[in-house]
């Protein structure tokens, strides 16, 4: 069954107490023509190799810490912290601890 994204005007839990973040998960939590919204649980050690999207991309670390490299430099995220990436731009990442994060994506043709 497919999950149900949310829909104008709902609230979402993005962090969730009982949560296993011990476990690798990404749920898209709503999507428009120009708009994805997802919330990824990446254990430690987990990673995600090199690769880009089309559109602008915002990458919040709520909690746990994750580097990433784009731009020739690795940056590390903690919780509280943002990363904006322009759209195209190669990057990649790796959780170093278990974290949580919620990725925007600004969709184009």
């Amino acid at each position: 069954m497919a999950l149900q994204h949310a829909s104008s005007g709902q609230v979402v839990q993005i962090q969730d107490g009982a949560a296993d973040l011990s476990q690798f998960s990404s749920i898209a939590l709503a999507k428009t023509e120009q708009l994805e919204l997802i919330r990824l649980v990446m254990p430690a050690g987990k990673a995600m190799p090199e690769h880009w999207v089309k559109g602008e991309i915002t990458f919040q670390c709520l909690q746990g810490e994750i580097e990433w490299t784009a731009h020739g430099r690795t940056v590390t995220l903690r919780g509280g912290e943002m990363l904006y990436l322009e759209g195209g731009a190669s990057h990649s990442l790796r959780a170093v601890q278990d974290s949580v994060a919620l990725l925007t994506i600004l969709l184009r043709d």
